[in-house]
């Protein structure tokens, strides 16, 4: 059984190449590419066991920035993806900031380049 509460999570797109190309810039993603019933779907590569999910774009997918608030992995400093996030298009909403005064990690919010709101955690 996985211990993991999420196990899984689809973004929405409009664009599916500016999407991928988004998260391949801001996250060093890489994707698998798929269709399926319609919908077009680029899958974030993953180690086997973890916790993954993928870009959707299909009719009943719309992007949102009062949605659900999936977070990623934002690595050792949440500056360097929220940077990258700018660079390419998106826009912050709350910077790095402390959970606990930095004793459970870091968080951060953006928008992405389909205007979902989207979090990233860190560590430190």
């Amino acid at each position: 059984m996985n211990s993991h509460i999420a196990t899984w999570f689809e973004l929405p797109v409009i664009d599916m190449q500016r999407a991928q190309s988004f998260y391949r810039n801001v996250l060093d993603a890489a994707f698998k590419d798929e269709e399926m019933n319609g919908f077009q779907l680029a899958i974030f590569d993953a180690e086997a066991g973890a916790v993954s999910g993928m870009l959707v774009l299909g009719e009943q997918y719309q992007p949102s920035p009062t949605g659900a608030v999936v977070y990623l992995n934002g690595g050792e400093n949440l500056n360097t993806p929220l940077d990258k996030a700018i660079q390419n298009g998106g826009s912050v909403l709350v910077p790095k900031t402390p959970i606990h005064d930095g004793e459970c990690g870091y968080f951060a919010l953006f928008l992405d380049s389909e205007g979902n709101r989207v979090g990233l955690y860190s560590q430190a």
